[in-house]
């Protein structure tokens, strides 16, 4: 698997984006520089660490059980938290002082969060050591030529569909789509099914689905205070939910539902969602808890453009500033972002921030992984842009925009108005 990561444009000179595609490069070197013994005084630890839906993310027991393997002396106790709630969970333990050990960083957002109030341990030490900078999206955690986090995976949009809808609908696997024809297969693809409805695609309720997609296929920067780039995505986003072919954002929002039991019941033809699903489908279809036969298909993309564009994101452990572990917690760090961790996570369907040529190929032979061209087309973006550039004003940029996404997507504001409170919030509430 390889992909094409290119910069997004940021504003803040101390960052940079998402760095160019993958390592080839292996292991990283041996963390020191602290007294305490990774394994602890008696030779044991249980090192604590974050994470979000255990059960649905296959990728933290793989890492987990590769870790401990190689650690005797160290075992793992994940701090499961449901995915929808993770940022502010994890937001309020670390300003209560919690002391949990590893702090699994989501986005790059929850982390300009945490580092800028100085809640993570540095560990610029492991980013410039060994093969480390060679690491995909490591660039993106690059605060003032300090690092807080490393990546271990590093995922970008796509287009997950349901083959046997496809089929019935004599619709070919969707290699390129613009995001009007995009609207109108959703709209030919929702049906009865059964006695049950199937939307023809799904939009979860996260910003990125209109926002980031947006910025990064308009070159628009979510950190300017000026978002008139994003009307495009949003008439398209409203149109297809008037036109019932998804599920209204106010009713997912109210039911928090779960897009992997949309796609994985059958419930929706298409899904717009990041690789990290693919792990989960890979574990849901093995174990049984799912039958779809599914594909994958290129973002759709703006008319007249060349290319795939998307976006996407790395994947961090940080070591929370309180850790009762700090060394075995940054062992823990260095090993999932190394080749052991990328193996591990590789294995599950996983995109692992480094690779090889062999990591590669074993990803690829993975059983149930799609093996047409579209699929592997997939994989090929021309561009990833970061989702969210990341500066001192990230945070609070987010938030607005959030806020105000939610308002136009649940019909409280037209899309004019909504961008306007955008441009003018954003403004007077973090510019200025």
């Amino acid at each position: 698997m390889t992909a094409s990561n290119t910069p997004a444009r940021v504003r803040h000179p101390l960052v940079k984006t998402l760095s160019a595609a993958a390592a080839l490069s292996l292991a990283l070197t041996a963390c020191g520089g602290s007294s305490e013994p990774a394994s602890g005084g008696d030779g044991n630890v249980t090192l604590s660490v974050t994470v979000w839906n255990m059960a649905k993310t296959p990728e933290f027991k793989a890492l987990f059980d590769a870790f401990e393997a190689a650690n005797p002396g160290i075992k793992i106790k994940p701090v499961d938290i449901l995915a929808d709630d993770y940022a502010e969970k994890v937001t309020t333990m670390l300003a209560g002082g919690d002391k949990t050990d590893v702090i699994t960083m989501k986005n790059v957002t929850d982390y300009s969060r945490y580092s800028s109030r100085g809640q993570l341990q540095e560990l610029t030490d492991l980013a410039k050591s060994g093969d480390a900078a060679n690491l995909a999206g490591l660039d993106a955690f690059n605060v003032g030529e300090k690092y807080f986090a490393l990546p271990y995976r590093q995922d970008f949009w796509l287009l997950y569909y349901n083959k046997t809808y496809f089929d019935k609908a004599g619709v070919k696997a969707p290699e390129t789509l613009t995001w009007d024809e995009y609207a109108k297969l959703a709209q030919q693809l929702t049906k009865d099914e059964g006695g049950k409805k199937v939307y023809g695609t799904y939009h979860h309720t996260w910003r990125s689905v209109v926002q980031a997609i947006s910025a990064a296929q308009t070159g628009g920067d979510q950190l300017s205070g000026e978002y008139s780039f994003f009307t495009d995505q949003y008439n398209v986003a409203l149109g297809v939910q008037k036109s019932g072919s998804t599920l209204d954002f106010g009713t997912a929002m109210a039911q928090k539902s779960d897009y992997k039991t949309l796609f994985e019941t059958g419930a929706t033809a298409m899904l717009p969602m990041g690789t990290w699903y693919i792990s989960a489908l890979l574990d849901a279809k093995k174990n049984g808890k799912t039958d779809v036969e599914w594909a994958l298909a290129p973002m759709p993309q703006r008319p007249g453009g060349s290319g795939v564009t998307t976006f996407g994101s790395p994947t961090a452990f940080a070591v929370n500033k309180k850790a009762e572990h700090a060394d075995a917690a940054k062992k823990f760090v260095q090993f999932a972002a190394g080749k052991a961790g990328a193996e591990a996570i590789s294995k599950v369907g996983v995109v692992p921030a480094l690779q090889s040529p062999e990591i590669t190929s074993a990803y690829f032979a993975l059983d149930g992984m799609p093996t047409d061209e579209v699929s592997k087309k997939a994989f090929e973006p021309d561009k990833v842009n970061l989702e969210m550039p990341v500066s001192e004003n990230t945070s609070d940029i987010d938030t607005i925009l959030r806020e105000e996404h939610e308002l136009i997507m649940v019909g409280d504001k037209p899309v004019a108005d909504g961008i306007k409170s955008m441009n003018e919030r954003v403004k007077s509430e973090v510019l200025n």
